[in-house]
C-alpha cells in the first residue's frame, strides 16, 4: 500500500493525546477520504493467496503488510517460522512512556492456492468477498489503517502500539504461541482483530477453552475363536472409557466433550492389542478446564490385561470475562457512542491467540471485520461496518 503515511503529518510521539473517543470521531471523519484506497488495500491482501500449510505462500502478503506498517512509522521485523511462513512484529522505535498495546491478527487461511479462480474477490451492494476477507485479511487492514489515520491527523495514542500477526493462527498457533504469550506479558492490553461475532457486529467478551487428548488403550492379542480368553480387548476397553469421557460433559456450564476419531485393531478374528481415540473438550472457565483435565488424566481401565495412557496434544485457557477484560470492553462501548454505534459483547465457541493472551493482559477480541462467512464460500465483509471499525480501533488505542 503505496502512501501509508506518505504526507507525512503527524509523529508516532509526541502528537496531540485526545480522549479515544474524540479521536475516533476524527479517524472516521478522515477513513471519509481514505475509503477507496482502504478498499483497494483489503483486495491486494485477499489477492496473496495465502493458506497456513504452504509456508511460502506467506511471503507476497509479507511484503505487503511490512511496507504498510513502515510507512505508518512503525519497525517491522520478521520471524522466520521452522515449518510455518513465519511472522510480523512492528513495534514503534521506542517504547514510551506509557508502556505498550498489543494489536494481534493471523495472516494465513484456510483456503488452498487457486481458490480465487472460483471465489473472486467482487466488490457489490456494499459488500466485498473473496477467500480470507473475512477472517481476518479486512481485520489486517483495520489494523494498518486506524494506525494510519492516527498518524495522519497528528494524533498521538500515548501507549505504543505493537502489531503481532503471525502465519499459523489457523492450525493452532504452534509455532507463534509463545511469541504471543511472551508479548502478552509486556502489555497493558490486548486488541484481537478477529472478525466480529455475527451481524450485528458483537465483539467477542468470552470463548470457550479447548482441549485436545489422546487416549491409547494397549491390549494384548490372541485368536477371536481359538483362545479368546488368553486376549485383552483394547477396544472393548476404550469403548468403556468413551462412554466415561461422555459422560464428563456439562450441558448447563457450557462444557461439550467429542470423542472425533477412533482407531483401533487389526483383524476382525484378532483380539484387539491396541485402540486409541481423540477428544476434543470445550470449556467456558478455567476451573472446568482442570475438572476436566483431572478425569482425563484419571481414568482407569476395567477390562484385565489393559493398561491407559493419556496425553494432552493441545490446551488453550477460556478468554473469560474477568475484570479487566470487562473494563476494556466499557471503554469500547464509550467510544461505540460516540460514533453512534450500538455494540454488544457475545460468545464464541471456537478459540483464537485472544485466548491465550486473556491468561496474562486485559484482551478484547472481535474488533475486526463485520461480515460473515468464515471458511464459507460465501465470505464477505460489509464495507461500510469495517470502515466504521477503523475508527473504533482507533478511539480504543487513543485511549490511555
Amino acid at each position: 500500500m503505496s502512501g501509508v503515511g506518505a504526507n507525512g503529518r503527524g509523529r508516532t510521539t509526541g502528537g496531540l493525546r485526545p480522549e479515544g473517543p474524540a479521536a475516533a470521531r476524527a479517524v472516521l471523519d478522515r477513513m471519509g477520504a481514505l475509503r477507496s484506497e482502504f478498499l483497494d488495500f483489503v483486495q491486494q491482501l485477499v489477492l496473496e493467496e495465502s493458506p497456513s500449510t504452504e509456508p511460502d505462500t506467506q511471503r507476497g502478503i509479507q511484503a505487503l503488510l511490512t511496507s504498510a506498517l513502515r510507512d505508518v512509522g512503525l519497525d517491522v521485523e520478521r520471524i522466520p517460522g521452522r515449518r510455518t511462513g513465519g511472522h510480523l512484529l512492528a513495534r514503534s522505535p521506542s517504547a514510551e512512556a506509557g508502556g505498550q498495546q498489543l494489536l494481534i491478527g493471523h495472516m494465513d487461511t484456510v483456503w488452498p492456492v487457486g481458490t480465487l479462480r472460483r471465489m473472486p474477490v467482487v466488490a457489490d451492494d456494499g459488500r466485498l468477498s473473496g477467500p480470507g476477507v473475512f477472517d481476518m485479511k479486512a481485520g489486517l487492514a483495520i489494523g494498518v489503517f486506524a494506525l494510519r489515520a492516527l498518524r495522519d491527523l497528528g494524533l498521538d495514542t500515548g501507549v505504543a502500539p505493537v502489531f503481532f500477526i503471525n502465519s499459523d493462527e489457523e492450525i493452532g498457533s504452534p509455532e507463534s504461541e509463545p511469541l504471543v504469550v511472551d508479548w502478552a506479558r509486556r502489555v497493558s492490553r490486548a486488541f484481537v482483530l478477529e472478525p466480529a461475532l455475527g451481524p450485528g457486529g458483537c465483539l467477542k467478551t468470552r470463548r470457550k477453552g479447548i482441549g485436545h487428548y489422546r487416549v491409547e488403550v494397549s491390549g494384548r492379542s490372541s485368536h477371536a475363536g481359538l483362545a479368546p480368553e488368553e486376549g485383552a480387548s483394547a477396544i472393548l476397553e476404550l469403548a468403556h472409557r468413551i462412554r466415561e469421557i461422555d459422560g464428563l460433559a456439562d450441558p448447563d456450564s457450557g462444557t461439550t466433550m467429542n470423542v472425533g476419531v477412533i482407531r483401533g485393531g487389526s483383524r476382525a478374528n484378532v483380539v484387539a492389542p491396541e485402540a486409541s481415540a481423540e477428544v476434543d473438550v470445550r470449556v467456558w472457565s478455567a476451573a472446568e478446564a482442570e475438572r476436566i483435565r483431572a478425569a482425563m488424566f484419571g481414568l482407569e481401565p476395567t477390562v484385565p490385561g489393559t493398561s491407559i495412557t493419556v496425553t494432552e496434544i493441545a490446551a488453550r485457557g477460556p478468554l473469560e470475562r474477568t475484570p479487566r477484560n470487562v473494563e476494556l470492553w466499557e471503554r469500547a462501548l464509550l467510544v461505540a457512542g460516540e460514533l453512534g454505534l450500538e455494540l454488544e459483547e457475545g460468545s464464541a465457541g471456537g478459540g483464537s491467540d485472544g485466548n491465550l493472551t486473556s491468561q496474562y493482559t486485559a484482551t478484547l477480541d472481535g474488533l475486526g471485520a463485520v461480515g460473515d462467512g468464515a471458511h464459507a464460500v460465501h465470505e464477505f465483509v460489509y464495507v461500510d461496518r469495517v470502515i466504521e471499525r477503523v475508527a473504533l480501533l482507533a478511539g480504543l488505542l487513543a485511549t490511555p
